[in-house]
């Protein structure tokens, strides 16, 4: 893409100004039908050191009402953000619908970077690209349109305007090592840069370069690449083709063919209860140690006792060290986004343990059932999610799935006490008696999902919770053999 391009001469002129000028009023007239159409607007400038990636941004905005975008420029990643997986500070950073998010560089530059810099190998390069490609489709699949820009400059005229640049004392800091190193390695940076574009375009997110060397005429080019994407996302979002996926999937029961008979009794409970916790109590320790994150995601039929089985767990661990994530209806902030977006920004940094009670795996059950999304998003969803899964577990992160499960008298039993029982009356509502109507159509979604979903990076375990002792038990043996095999 960069190898075979030829760099124009000459300078910009009043027409291109005016046409500059013009398309300016234009973008932001493109604002309130953005708004009107709910359309999430990520703008992402990339390019080379001193090619006027700010300078563009500046342009592109300018006549933007400040309300409905934002820019953010995104450096080289933190000690602290290095310490979760590669795309949540990305996905973290989203916009909302109907709003503009304009990066100056992001997960290109990162990945170049590590890549001229040898800190990626072969492997983990190859690793990153198909997770910057499935990041980048999950986005455009969600509603999402992705504007991409490379501004493309010449190493003569990247030398010469870092030289400018440096002899001014008020612009010298503008100019850091990496642009230096760049200049000086252009042509092994050119190759990266083609090879990573080559590898990133994508009819749903096709790169734009724009030559560099006239700033107006950039800006110009950047200008009209912005306009179009956003006219025809308007009128019509295309939406990217799924790979065909053969996941590494373990065959699992279904829920009726469970057995729920499985009993302790209370001295057999307590014996085990605080065996499990010294165990627990002494990874968890360990766990800190080798920073080893982990995330454990609780699902289940109403009643069915996930609270009392999570407490039980969380009671063996050191309360610095983990959270207990509640996930109910999203908020304003998370139903505006893509609805992963709540899941990525609550991940445990390593060392660390996060415990979902409910999780992702609602888009596959009650929006599925509910209404809440269209049948292509949640069909869709069980290789989503496999994918947000294999992201957790290739950056190192141990991830456990329990599906807390009881019988439909069972939890007729349970409904009709919490009715008859004061303090526990706040744990029943009409809601769960609504779902119970369908308990058939849940059976078979919740039958559909452990069966799609049941990789070997994280598998489900089912916890027959009939007696809600011997499910709390096989929790923690669950995640004590799960750790000591990490460990």
């Amino acid at each position: 893409m960069l190898k075979d391009w030829t760099f124009k001469d000459g300078r910009s002129d009043g027409e291109d100004k005016r046409r500059l000028k013009a398309l300016r009023q234009e973008l932001a007239a493109l604002q309130q039908p953005i708004k009107e159409a709910k359309l999430p607007v990520i703008v992402l400038v990339e390019g080379w050191g001193a090619a006027g990636k700010g300078s563009a941004i500046h342009s592109l905005i300018r006549e933007l009402d400040p309300r409905f975008f934002k820019v953010l420029s995104v450096g080289m990643p933190t000690e602290e953000e290095r310490r979760w997986p590669f795309l949540k500070r990305h996905f973290a950073a989203i916009p909302q619908e109907g709003k503009i998010l304009f990066l100056d560089s992001g997960w290109l530059d990162e990945t170049v970077r590590e890549r001229l810099r040898r800190d990626l190998s072969d492997e983990e390069y190859d690793r990153r690209i198909e997770s910057i490609r499935m990041f980048e489709r999950q986005l455009t699949a969600g509603g999402y349109l992705l504007v991409k820009l490379f501004l493309h400059i010449s190493q003569k005229t990247q030398q010469e305007r870092i030289r400018r640049l440096e002899a001014d004392k008020d612009t010298a800091w503008r100019v850091g090592e990496n642009d230096r190193r760049q200049n000086k390695n252009y042509d092994k940076a050119l190759e990266a840069f083609d090879e990573y574009l080559t590898a990133t375009d994508e009819p749903w997110a096709p790169w734009k370069i724009v030559d560099g060397t006239d700033a107006v005429r950039s800006q110009l080019k950047a200008a009209q690449w912005l306009h179009e994407r956003i006219t025809t996302a308007l009128r019509f979002r295309p939406q990217p083709v799924l790979p065909a996926y053969q996941w590494p999937l373990e065959p699992i029961l279904p829920l009726a063919q469970v057995r729920l008979d499985k009993r302790l009794d209370d001295e057999q409970y307590q014996k085990e209860l605080k065996h499990c916790r010294q165990q627990l109590e002494r990874l968890h320790n360990e766990l800190y140690r080798k920073k080893v994150p982990v995330v454990i995601a609780y699902e289940g039929w109403d009643a069915a006792g996930k609270g009392g089985n999570i407490k039980r767990l969380a009671s063996a661990l050191d309360p610095r060290g983990y959270e207990v994530l509640p996930i109910a209806s999203p908020t304003p902030d998370e139903i505006t986004r893509h609805y992963l977006w709540r899941f990525w920004t609550r991940l445990p940094k390593t060392g660390h343990i996060a415990i979902f009670d409910r999780s992702w795996y609602g888009r596959v059950m009650v929006e599925r059932l509910e209404g809440f999304c269209s049948a292509a998003e949640w069909q869709r969803a069980y290789d989503e999610i496999n994918e947000f899964e294999k992201e957790l577990t290739d950056a190192g992160m141990v991830v456990l799935k329990f599906w807390v499960q009881i019988d439909k008298q069972t939890q007729l039993e349970r409904f009709r006490e919490r009715e008859n029982t004061p303090e526990k009356q706040w744990k029943i509502t009409a809601e769960d008696w609504r779902n119970r109507e369908k308990w058939d159509a849940y059976e078979e979604a919740i039958d559909e999902m452990l069966e799609k979903t049941n990789t070997r990076n994280a598998p489900w375990y089912i916890l027959e919770s009939v007696d809600k002792r011997y499910a709390r038990i096989k929790a923690m043996r669950t995640v004590i053999d799960r750790l000591r095999e990490v460990l």
